[in-house]
Order: C-alpha cells, then sequence, then structure tokens
C-alpha cells in the first residue's frame, strides 16, 4: 500500500498512529505530498479528487481517501478492535466525529491566517471556529472522560490527534483551561510511542 501523506496534517497522523498501534507501519510506503485548498498536489487527483491528504492506495481496490475511511479500513485490515462494538461503536464513532471537528476548525484558523490577505480576514469567522473547539472540548471533558480511559480505540486517538493540532497552531488560546481532567488525559496519552514518533515538526 502508498500513503499520500504530510508530516505536519492532522488527519495523516491520525493514520500513522493507527498503524503504529496495529503493527502495520512495514505494510505501507509512504508518499509525502505538498498540498493545499488554492493549489492541490496535481498527483494527488487520480487517487483523491478533493486534493486532501491522506489518500490509500491498496491493490484490492481503488483508493481510499478521508481518513475516518482509511482508519476504519486499516482497523479491519488488522482485523483490530478500535472501533469497537454494540453501543460502544457508536459512542467511538461520535468521540472521532467530535475531534475531527476541533480539526476542521482549527485547519480552518490556519488556513484563514495564512491564505487570506490580511485586508480580507475575518476575525468574526476564526473567533467562531475557535468556540466550536472550545465547546467540543469542554464537552469532551464533561461526557467522555469515562470512555477516554478505556481501552485504548480509535475515538482516543483521534482525540489526541485533534489536541496535538491544537497545541501545534493555536497553543496560545489555552485550550486546557476549564478542561482539567482532559489535560491530564493528553499528557498521558501524548507520551504513547505512537504519538511520540509521529508527532509533526515544528
Amino acid at each position: 500500500m502508498k500513503l499520500a501523506y504530510s508530516p505536519t496534517s492532522p488527519y495523516v497522523r491520525k493514520v500513522m498512529v493507527l498503524l503504529h498501534e496495529t503493527g502495520q507501519l512495514d505494510d505501507v510506503t509512504l508518499d509525502e505530498r505538498v498540498t493545499t485548498p488554492l493549489k492541490p498536489d496535481d498527483a494527488l487527483l487520480p487517487n483523491n479528487p478533493l486534493g486532501k491528504v491522506p489518500a490509500l492506495e491498496r491493490a484490492d481496490g481503488p483508493a481510499l481517501y478521508d481518513s475516518r475511511v482509511i482508519c476504519a479500513y486499516l482497523n479491519d485490515r488488522a482485523k483490530g478492535t478500535l472501533y469497537g462494538s454494540g453501543s460502544r461503536h457508536w459512542d467511538i464513532l461520535t468521540l472521532e466525529a467530535t475531534a475531527d471537528g476541533i480539526l476542521d476548525a482549527a485547519l480552518s484558523m490556519t488556513y484563514e491566517a495564512r491564505m487570506r490577505p490580511e485586508n480580507k480576514q475575518m476575525p468574526e469567522w476564526v473567533e467562531g471556529q475557535w468556540d466550536k473547539i472550545a465547546r467540543a472540548c469542554g464537552a469532551i471533558n464533561t461526557r467522555w472522560m469515562s470512555h477516554l480511559s478505556g481501552p485504548l480505540d480509535m475515538g482516543q486517538i483521534a482525540v489526541g490527534c485533534a489536541l496535538g493540532y491544537v497545541d501545534l497552531r493555536h497553543d496560545a488560546r489555552g485550550w486546557r483551561k476549564g478542561n482539567d481532567a482532559l489535560a491530564a488525559w493528553f499528557e498521558t496519552f501524548d507520551s504513547r510511542p505512537s504519538m511520540a514518533t509521529t508527532r509533526p515538526p515544528t
């Protein structure tokens, strides 16, 4: 398999952490790509018409894209348990969606500063995105801590990667304030070998 990736992409990091945790890293060749919303990498388009990483080429079918699709596929390939079963399965998917929502908002803030000319940037938009992140962190801190303390699953990986990206790009915003339990969990989770190995360059 070949994975189109970027070392700074938090969506790619989810896939990389899963590869580490399920022992599949040696089964994947990494193909680094540089792509932006304004200038997608042409080489990506045959495998992902959206021009985004990650995208996973595989021998048994068309390329897969979107981190949630790729992670589900790789977990199934490894006969893993990262998506649980029964009611826990739906909890995991909800927590992963919450984490990906944090990433979507944080990335939107980053793009607003990097991609738009300063005179066209919209502070109200940025604050609206941060409000999403703050609400999501608060919800995880109050509703999901018992889940985060359970066996490793994709919800935990997604939350860990999302908070790592917020630290990378928006650390000054201080998501930890008022979220003591989540902050303590993240400090421990972020020290896992799979997280340490996939930490993005600064």
